[in-house]
């Protein structure tokens, strides 16, 4: 076991009536990639949002790197990076004006080509955002949480709507940015993607965790009930075909 990074504990958020997070507690470990999976309205983006001091919680407590949110919320602010489902950007200004811009915001002094180069888009630098295609905004996207040197960035849904082939190339750079030292904690509804990125995953349904362990071991669990898929698995999938007919290469589009 690493170190823990951050620490949830009875976590509860309620609407009214509602209760939208049901007292959930988990923990997250110093340089893994983190999943949080879950059905639309299971709560999962309601729980980061809280872990990224976004939205109030009604009851728990949350520590972010041994500092309680309650007390330290902008503390916490500083060590962290995210990457939302949807964002908006300046439409005027290209990719290395809006990195000015967001250093500005952060105080951080940055070499704006650097981070375009860690994320494939220096040919783009002077591309505006709505000119690119939808794995060129969500590698750019991925950028700008990078700026203050974060400890711990947060993904939620960061492949929606994007080929197969932007889809690989955005893992690869998943899993660069956790190979440096930086904690990872991403939302998918994509299982594969969870399956080939994740240490660990947490299941929430209806507000509360029903599962937390590593892929593996809740596909072996599952196995050993005697669950059977209907249909034989075979060693490759369509997806893999697609990608080796068209090749690797990202492709602006």
């Amino acid at each position: 076991m690493g170190k823990t990074i951050i620490e949830v504990k009875n976590l509860v958020k309620k609407y009214g009536d509602f209760e939208a997070v049901k007292g959930i507690s988990f923990d997250v470990e110093e340089g893994e990639i983190f999943g949080l999976l879950g059905p639309n309205g299971a709560g999962k983006s309601t729980t980061l949002e809280i872990i990224e001091t976004l939205r109030t919680k009604t009851s728990g407590e949350v520590v972010v790197d041994g500092m309680n949110l309650d007390k330290s919320p902008n503390e916490i602010k500083k060590i962290i990076g995210v990457q939302l489902q949807t964002s908006g950007y300046y439409p005027n200004l290209n990719l290395i004006e809006l990195l000015n811009l967001f250093a500005g915001l952060y105080n951080e002094t940055i070499d704006p080509y650097a981070l375009l180069d860690k994320v494939n888009l220096r040919d783009k630098s002077k591309s505006k955002f709505k000119e690119m295609s939808g794995g060129q905004k969500q590698r750019f996207s991925i950028a700008t949480t990078l700026i203050n040197k974060p400890k711990i960035i947060f993904l939620d849904e960061p492949t929606t709507g994007l080929d197969p082939q932007a889809r690989r190339n955005l893992w690869e750079l998943i899993k660069e940015i956790r190979s440096s030292g930086t904690t990872v904690i991403i939302t998918t509804h994509y299982m594969d993607e969870a399956e080939v990125l994740c240490e660990r995953v947490a299941i929430i349904d209806s507000g509360t965790i029903i599962a937390i362990a590593s892929p593996d071991q809740l596909i072996d669990d599952l196995v050993a009930t005697g669950f059977e898929r209907p249909k034989e698995v075979k060693k490759a999938s369509l997806e893999d075909v697609f990608i080796q007919l068209t090749g690797h290469v990202l492709r602006a589009e």
